[in-house]
């Protein structure tokens, strides 16, 4: 009896991962990947004519599905600001398997310029696509500055909000500064600093602070004077 094709193909796609992971993407042999699949070489050919391709569906049964959460996430009706930290929360609680194909993606990014430009073509219409339309809308909206260009604020978003939750993941507690705050104070924090920035902010309260701090050192400064004028 014939095997269904997505029980053949999801195995395959499963056994590349875990060579590709292991050894590369070029490194990987496909015999090995079919002993490992429980298949031939020949039903690899039939479903993923080539390696490049088999790797892209690696990639794909991962991303087409983050893609869709991270969809949800920037199509709600909540303010930008609260998209961007919802992302940013997503990105925290990524499964192994996830973290896994980034890994394999970050390596493959840097090594293969063929593949490279398929990955750059699938992003374009994936996680980059989505941030900049969410940039797009929130320029009309006003709720972000106009007087940057939306690929900027495009990559200043992914940059601010993914990476550091990434680095919490993979690095935690192993980091020079201790440990990183939980996942959604980071992603509050983030999300603060990609909307405010990180100059100190002269808000009301804390010029009020700095008034009250510099008279208080005058006055210390003006009786030390008086104490040695005496003396």
């Amino acid at each position: 009896m014939t095997r269904p094709r997505s029980d053949i193909d999801r195995r395959i796609v499963h056994a590349a991962r875990r060579r590709f992971l292991a050894v590369g993407v070029d490194g990987a042999s496909l015999r090995r990947i079919a002993a490992d699949a429980r298949t031939s070489i020949g039903m690899i050919y039939y479903y993923f004519p080539t390696k490049d391709e088999l790797f892209l569906a690696v990639v794909e049964e991962v991303y087409g599905a983050l893609m869709s959460e991270l969809e949800g996430a920037l199509a709600s009706v909540l303010r930008l600001e609260e998209r961007v930290r919802a992302v940013g929360k997503h990105v925290a609680a990524l499964r192994s398997t996830e973290l896994d194909v980034i890994r394999l993606v970050v390596r493959e990014m840097v090594g293969s310029g063929k593949r490279r430009e398929r990955l750059l073509e699938r992003f374009a219409r994936g996680h980059l696509g989505l941030v900049l339309g969410a940039m797009v809308k929130g320029i009309a909206s006003g709720e972000v500055a106009a007087r940057h260009h939306p690929l900027v604020l495009t990559m200043a978003t992914i940059g601010v909000t993914v990476f550091p939750q990434l680095v919490r993941r993979l690095a935690d507690g192993r980091l020079p500064i201790g440990a990183l705050p939980s996942a959604d104070e980071l992603a509050a924090s983030l999300a603060d600093v990609l909307f405010r920035g990180i100059a100190p902010r002269s808000d009301a309260g804390t010029s009020a602070r700095l008034h009250s701090r510099v008279k208080r050192t005058k006055e210390r400064t003006t009786e030390g004077t008086r104490k040695g004028t005496r003396s």
